[in-house]
Protein backbone atom coordinates (compact mmCIF):
# COMPACT_ATOMS: atom_id res chain seq x y z
CA UNK A 1 0.00 0.00 0.00
CA UNK A 2 2.90 2.71 0.86
CA UNK A 3 5.05 1.87 -2.59
CA UNK A 4 1.65 1.85 -4.51
CA UNK A 5 1.28 5.90 -2.72
CA UNK A 6 4.60 6.33 -3.86
CA UNK A 7 3.82 5.24 -7.15
CA UNK A 8 0.41 7.63 -7.58
CA UNK A 9 2.73 10.87 -6.77
CA UNK A 10 4.65 10.40 -9.59
CA UNK A 11 4.23 13.27 -12.23
CA UNK A 12 5.18 11.80 -15.62
CA UNK A 13 2.22 10.06 -17.09
CA UNK A 14 4.22 7.98 -19.17
CA UNK A 15 6.26 6.73 -16.45
CA UNK A 16 2.78 5.90 -14.25
CA UNK A 17 1.54 4.00 -17.58
CA UNK A 18 4.49 2.23 -18.14
CA UNK A 19 4.30 0.46 -14.47
CA UNK A 20 0.43 0.50 -13.82
CA UNK A 21 0.02 -3.12 -15.08
CA UNK A 22 2.46 -4.29 -12.89
CA UNK A 23 1.14 -1.89 -10.17
CA UNK A 24 -2.29 -3.60 -10.14
CA UNK A 25 -0.92 -7.15 -10.07
CA UNK A 26 1.00 -6.51 -7.22
CA UNK A 27 -2.33 -5.10 -5.69
CA UNK A 28 -4.48 -8.32 -6.12
CA UNK A 29 -1.38 -10.84 -4.96
CA UNK A 30 -1.34 -8.42 -1.64
CA UNK A 31 -5.19 -8.76 -1.31
CA UNK A 32 -5.18 -12.45 -1.73
CA UNK A 33 -2.46 -12.93 0.47
CA UNK A 34 -4.36 -10.86 3.03
CA UNK A 35 -7.63 -12.51 2.95
CA UNK A 36 -6.68 -15.87 3.08
CA UNK A 37 -4.42 -15.42 6.16
CA UNK A 38 -6.81 -13.65 8.26
CA UNK A 39 -10.10 -15.66 7.73
CA UNK A 40 -9.00 -19.18 7.52
CA UNK A 41 -10.57 -20.83 10.89
CA UNK A 42 -8.39 -21.40 13.79
CA UNK A 43 -9.88 -24.20 15.10
CA UNK A 44 -12.23 -27.03 13.15
CA UNK A 45 -15.65 -26.43 12.83
CA UNK A 46 -16.85 -29.02 15.30
CA UNK A 47 -15.20 -26.98 18.46
CA UNK A 48 -18.04 -26.55 20.70
CA UNK A 49 -18.42 -23.32 23.41
CA UNK A 50 -20.15 -23.95 26.72
CA UNK A 51 -19.70 -22.46 30.04
CA UNK A 52 -20.03 -24.34 33.18
CA UNK A 53 -22.19 -22.36 35.89
CA UNK A 54 -22.18 -25.05 38.54
CA UNK A 55 -19.64 -23.62 40.89
CA UNK A 56 -21.60 -19.94 40.67
CA UNK A 57 -24.92 -21.58 41.26
CA UNK A 58 -23.34 -23.18 44.51
CA UNK A 59 -21.68 -20.05 45.53
CA UNK A 60 -25.21 -18.84 45.43
CA UNK A 61 -26.55 -21.22 46.90
CA UNK A 62 -24.32 -20.92 50.03
CA UNK A 63 -25.26 -17.15 50.34
CA UNK A 64 -26.68 -15.90 54.08
CA UNK A 65 -28.56 -12.54 53.79
CA UNK A 66 -29.23 -10.77 57.31
CA UNK A 67 -31.00 -7.73 57.42
CA UNK A 68 -29.37 -5.42 59.19
CA UNK A 69 -31.59 -3.58 61.91
CA UNK A 70 -30.47 -1.39 64.71
CA UNK A 71 -29.52 -3.53 67.90
CA UNK A 72 -32.18 -3.44 70.89
CA UNK A 73 -32.30 -2.29 73.94
CA UNK A 74 -29.19 -3.42 76.49
CA UNK A 75 -29.99 -5.15 79.94
CA UNK A 76 -28.41 -3.07 83.01
CA UNK A 77 -27.55 -5.82 85.19
CA UNK A 78 -28.86 -4.90 88.77
CA UNK A 79 -27.41 -7.20 90.57
CA UNK A 80 -23.74 -5.84 89.52
CA UNK A 81 -24.66 -2.25 89.51
CA UNK A 82 -22.87 -1.19 92.77
CA UNK A 83 -21.09 2.11 94.38
CA UNK A 84 -18.09 3.18 96.61
CA UNK A 85 -16.99 5.93 97.87
CA UNK A 86 -17.68 8.67 94.88
CA UNK A 87 -17.42 6.30 92.57
CA UNK A 88 -20.70 3.92 90.32
CA UNK A 89 -19.51 0.78 88.52
CA UNK A 90 -22.15 -0.11 85.80
CA UNK A 91 -22.95 -3.33 83.83
CA UNK A 92 -25.30 -5.00 81.22
CA UNK A 93 -25.66 -7.43 78.15
CA UNK A 94 -27.69 -7.28 75.28
CA UNK A 95 -30.99 -9.66 75.43
CA UNK A 96 -30.83 -13.21 74.45
CA UNK A 97 -31.15 -14.39 70.77
CA UNK A 98 -30.21 -11.30 69.91
CA UNK A 99 -29.61 -11.24 65.80
CA UNK A 100 -28.66 -8.16 65.42
CA UNK A 101 -24.51 -7.56 65.86
CA UNK A 102 -23.41 -4.89 68.06
CA UNK A 103 -20.61 -2.66 67.66
CA UNK A 104 -20.48 -1.09 70.98
CA UNK A 105 -21.75 0.67 73.67
CA UNK A 106 -22.65 4.20 74.83
CA UNK A 107 -22.99 4.96 78.41
CA UNK A 108 -24.29 7.89 79.78
CA UNK A 109 -24.77 9.91 83.63
CA UNK A 110 -26.38 12.95 84.72
CA UNK A 111 -24.78 15.34 86.69
CA UNK A 112 -25.73 13.91 89.99
CA UNK A 113 -28.22 16.94 90.60
CA UNK A 114 -30.72 16.58 88.05
CA UNK A 115 -28.93 17.80 84.96
CA UNK A 116 -28.45 17.08 81.51
CA UNK A 117 -26.86 13.57 80.56
CA UNK A 118 -23.67 13.50 79.41
CA UNK A 119 -21.24 10.48 77.48
CA UNK A 120 -19.15 9.05 80.06
CA UNK A 121 -18.09 5.88 77.75
CA UNK A 122 -17.75 4.86 74.05
CA UNK A 123 -16.83 1.06 73.68
CA UNK A 124 -17.10 -2.59 73.53
CA UNK A 125 -17.02 -3.17 77.20
CA UNK A 126 -19.91 -4.04 79.38
CA UNK A 127 -18.86 -3.39 82.76
CA UNK A 128 -17.47 0.59 83.19
CA UNK A 129 -16.64 2.32 86.83
CA UNK A 130 -16.49 5.84 86.60
CA UNK A 131 -14.70 8.10 89.19
CA UNK A 132 -14.51 11.15 90.82
CA UNK A 133 -18.47 12.03 91.43
CA UNK A 134 -19.40 13.89 94.21
CA UNK A 135 -20.33 12.31 97.56
CA UNK A 136 -23.85 11.85 98.97
CA UNK A 137 -25.15 12.78 95.32
CA UNK A 138 -28.13 10.74 92.97
CA UNK A 139 -26.74 9.93 90.10
CA UNK A 140 -29.45 8.45 86.77
CA UNK A 141 -27.32 6.05 84.37
CA UNK A 142 -28.49 4.61 81.06
CA UNK A 143 -26.62 2.81 78.10
CA UNK A 144 -27.34 2.10 74.59
CA UNK A 145 -25.99 0.03 71.81
CA UNK A 146 -25.13 0.83 68.09
CA UNK A 147 -23.86 -1.05 64.63
CA UNK A 148 -23.06 -0.13 61.23
CA UNK A 149 -27.24 0.45 60.98
CA UNK A 150 -27.06 3.26 63.89
CA UNK A 151 -27.71 3.85 67.66
CA UNK A 152 -30.16 1.61 69.22
CA UNK A 153 -32.64 2.27 71.85
CA UNK A 154 -32.08 3.50 75.29
CA UNK A 155 -31.98 0.74 78.49
CA UNK A 156 -33.96 1.57 81.27
CA UNK A 157 -32.20 4.19 84.01
CA UNK A 158 -30.60 3.09 87.19
CA UNK A 159 -30.03 4.89 90.34
CA UNK A 160 -27.03 4.93 91.98
CA UNK A 161 -26.24 6.47 95.09
CA UNK A 162 -22.75 7.56 96.37
CA UNK A 163 -21.23 7.75 99.70
CA UNK A 164 -22.84 9.85 102.17
CA UNK A 165 -19.13 10.36 103.96
CA UNK A 166 -15.86 9.93 102.03
CA UNK A 167 -13.53 7.13 103.23
CA UNK A 168 -9.91 7.77 101.80
CA UNK A 169 -6.14 7.38 102.57
CA UNK A 170 -2.92 9.19 101.73
CA UNK A 171 -1.85 9.42 98.31
CA UNK A 172 1.11 7.01 97.80
CA UNK A 173 1.74 8.53 94.12
CA UNK A 174 1.38 12.07 95.21
CA UNK A 175 3.41 12.65 98.18
CA UNK A 176 7.06 13.58 98.19
CA UNK A 177 9.68 10.82 98.39
CA UNK A 178 10.35 11.51 102.01
CA UNK A 179 7.09 11.15 103.08
CA UNK A 180 6.58 7.24 104.61
CA UNK A 181 3.62 5.69 104.43
CA UNK A 182 2.38 2.56 106.75
CA UNK A 183 -0.45 1.16 108.49
CA UNK A 184 -2.61 0.66 105.34
CA UNK A 185 -1.59 4.52 104.29
CA UNK A 186 -3.60 5.74 106.58
CA UNK A 187 -0.48 6.81 109.02
CA UNK A 188 2.34 9.14 108.00
CA UNK A 189 5.47 10.48 109.21
CA UNK A 190 8.94 11.68 107.09
CA UNK A 191 12.62 10.61 106.73
CA UNK A 192 13.58 14.44 106.26
CA UNK A 193 14.09 17.60 108.95
CA UNK A 194 12.49 19.92 105.96
CA UNK A 195 8.72 19.72 105.71
CA UNK A 196 6.71 17.75 102.87
CA UNK A 197 3.63 17.53 101.60
CA UNK A 198 1.58 14.40 101.47
CA UNK A 199 -2.09 14.87 99.99
CA UNK A 200 -5.76 12.70 100.01
CA UNK A 201 -6.92 9.81 97.59
CA UNK A 202 -9.95 11.85 97.72
CA UNK A 203 -11.16 15.18 96.03
CA UNK A 204 -14.05 17.70 96.86
CA UNK A 205 -15.84 19.75 95.09
CA UNK A 206 -19.50 19.44 96.87
CA UNK A 207 -20.67 19.08 100.10
CA UNK A 208 -19.69 18.98 103.70
CA UNK A 209 -16.67 16.73 104.26
CA UNK A 210 -14.76 16.51 107.59
CA UNK A 211 -11.80 14.31 108.92
CA UNK A 212 -9.24 14.47 111.82
CA UNK A 213 -5.69 13.38 112.05
CA UNK A 214 -4.27 12.00 115.22
CA UNK A 215 -0.85 13.13 116.27
CA UNK A 216 0.65 10.12 117.27
CA UNK A 217 4.55 11.51 117.79
CA UNK A 218 5.42 14.91 118.54
CA UNK A 219 9.18 15.53 119.32
CA UNK A 220 11.05 18.63 119.25
CA UNK A 221 8.12 21.22 118.90
CA UNK A 222 7.68 20.84 115.02
CA UNK A 223 4.74 22.95 112.81
CA UNK A 224 2.92 20.15 110.95
CA UNK A 225 -0.05 21.95 108.62
CA UNK A 226 -3.15 20.34 107.90
CA UNK A 227 -5.61 21.53 105.21
CA UNK A 228 -6.37 21.86 101.86
CA UNK A 229 -4.93 21.68 98.28
CA UNK A 230 -4.99 21.59 94.55
CA UNK A 231 -3.25 18.57 92.74
CA UNK A 232 -0.62 20.60 91.52
CA UNK A 233 0.38 22.03 95.43
CA UNK A 234 4.11 22.19 95.71
CA UNK A 235 5.42 19.53 98.29
CA UNK A 236 8.95 20.23 99.11
CA UNK A 237 7.71 22.95 101.66
CA UNK A 238 5.11 23.47 104.53
CA UNK A 239 1.55 23.21 103.46
CA UNK A 240 0.04 26.88 102.74
CA UNK A 241 3.25 28.62 101.29
CA UNK A 242 2.11 28.53 97.52
CA UNK A 243 -1.15 29.54 96.15
CA UNK A 244 -2.60 26.04 95.77
CA UNK A 245 -2.98 24.82 99.55
CA UNK A 246 -4.90 26.64 102.29
CA UNK A 247 -3.65 25.22 105.96
CA UNK A 248 -2.92 25.84 109.51
CA UNK A 249 -0.26 25.11 111.53
CA UNK A 250 0.52 24.46 114.36
CA UNK A 251 3.14 24.23 117.35
CA UNK A 252 2.97 22.92 120.86
CA UNK A 253 1.36 26.54 121.92
CA UNK A 254 -0.20 27.84 119.11
CA UNK A 255 -1.66 27.56 115.36
CA UNK A 256 -1.93 30.21 112.48
CA UNK A 257 -4.13 29.98 109.13
CA UNK A 258 -1.48 30.37 106.07
CA UNK A 259 -1.63 30.71 102.30
CA UNK A 260 -0.10 31.95 100.26
CA UNK A 261 2.52 32.29 102.64
CA UNK A 262 0.63 34.87 104.46
CA UNK A 263 -0.29 34.34 108.15
CA UNK A 264 -3.34 35.18 109.93
CA UNK A 265 -5.22 34.56 113.10
CA UNK A 266 -2.65 33.67 115.81
CA UNK A 267 -4.62 31.73 117.89
CA UNK A 268 -3.14 30.09 121.61
CA UNK A 269 -3.67 26.21 122.66
CA UNK A 270 -0.81 23.85 120.24
CA UNK A 271 -0.89 20.04 119.95
CA UNK A 272 1.14 17.25 121.69
CA UNK A 273 1.25 13.43 121.31
CA UNK A 274 -2.07 11.97 121.64
CA UNK A 275 -3.84 15.19 120.09
CA UNK A 276 -6.48 15.17 117.47
CA UNK A 277 -6.90 17.85 114.96
CA UNK A 278 -10.47 17.94 112.65
CA UNK A 279 -10.78 19.82 109.38
CA UNK A 280 -13.83 21.03 108.07
CA UNK A 281 -14.42 21.64 104.80
CA UNK A 282 -17.63 22.74 103.96
CA UNK A 283 -18.01 23.68 100.12
CA UNK A 284 -21.97 24.69 100.52
CA UNK A 285 -20.90 27.46 102.40
CA UNK A 286 -17.19 27.78 100.92
CA UNK A 287 -15.27 27.30 104.15
CA UNK A 288 -12.93 25.64 105.44
CA UNK A 289 -12.93 25.37 109.86
CA UNK A 290 -10.30 23.44 112.07
CA UNK A 291 -10.45 22.22 115.58
CA UNK A 292 -8.10 20.86 117.99
CA UNK A 293 -9.09 18.41 120.57
CA UNK A 294 -13.13 19.05 119.62
CA UNK A 295 -12.59 22.85 119.91
CA UNK A 296 -12.62 25.01 116.96
CA UNK A 297 -9.43 26.54 116.68
CA UNK A 298 -9.64 30.25 115.98
CA UNK A 299 -12.36 31.43 113.62
CA UNK A 300 -13.16 30.43 110.31
CA UNK A 301 -10.20 29.66 108.75
CA UNK A 302 -11.21 30.58 105.24
CA UNK A 303 -13.84 31.62 103.31
CA UNK A 304 -14.79 31.60 99.59
CA UNK A 305 -13.16 28.59 99.00
CA UNK A 306 -14.32 27.19 95.67
CA UNK A 307 -13.01 24.95 93.29
CA UNK A 308 -11.44 21.00 93.96
CA UNK A 309 -9.46 20.15 96.58
CA UNK A 310 -7.82 17.46 98.39
CA UNK A 311 -7.04 17.07 101.92
CA UNK A 312 -3.38 17.53 103.09
CA UNK A 313 -0.80 17.53 105.17
CA UNK A 314 2.59 18.63 105.88
CA UNK A 315 4.90 17.60 108.64
CA UNK A 316 8.44 16.86 108.90
CA UNK A 317 10.30 13.47 110.61
CA UNK A 318 9.67 15.02 113.82
CA UNK A 319 5.69 14.21 113.66
CA UNK A 320 3.90 10.85 112.97
CA UNK A 321 0.17 11.15 112.29
CA UNK A 322 -3.20 8.85 111.76
CA UNK A 323 -5.50 9.85 109.10
CA UNK A 324 -9.35 8.82 110.42
CA UNK A 325 -11.64 9.26 107.61
CA UNK A 326 -15.60 8.25 106.99
CA UNK A 327 -16.73 10.62 109.83
CA UNK A 328 -20.01 12.35 109.83
CA UNK A 329 -19.76 16.03 110.84
CA UNK A 330 -19.92 16.87 114.52
CA UNK A 331 -22.82 18.80 115.73
CA UNK A 332 -21.30 18.94 119.41
CA UNK A 333 -18.36 20.95 118.24
CA UNK A 334 -17.10 23.26 120.71
CA UNK A 335 -17.00 27.04 120.50
CA UNK A 336 -13.81 28.65 118.61
CA UNK A 337 -11.28 29.89 121.20
CA UNK A 338 -9.78 33.77 120.58
CA UNK A 339 -6.93 34.63 118.22
CA UNK A 340 -4.41 37.31 118.57
CA UNK A 341 -3.04 39.32 115.86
Amino acid sequence: MEYCLEVIKENDPSGFLQISDALIKRVQVSQEQWVKGALEPKVSAEFDLTLDSEPLLQAIHQLDFIQMKLPPSPLLQLEKCCTHNNSVTLAWRMPPFTHSPVDGYILELDDGDGGQFREVYVGKETLCTIDGLHFNSTYNARVKAFNSSGVGPYSKTVVLQTSDVAWFTFDPNSGHRDIILSNDNQTATCSSYDDRVVLGTAAFSKGVHYWELHVDRYDNHPDPAFGVARASVVKDMMLGKDDKAWAMYVDNNRSWFMHCNSHTNRTEGGVCKGATVGVLLDLNKHTLTFFINGQQQGPTAFSHVEGVFMPALSLNRNVQVTLHTGLEVPTNLGRPKLSGN
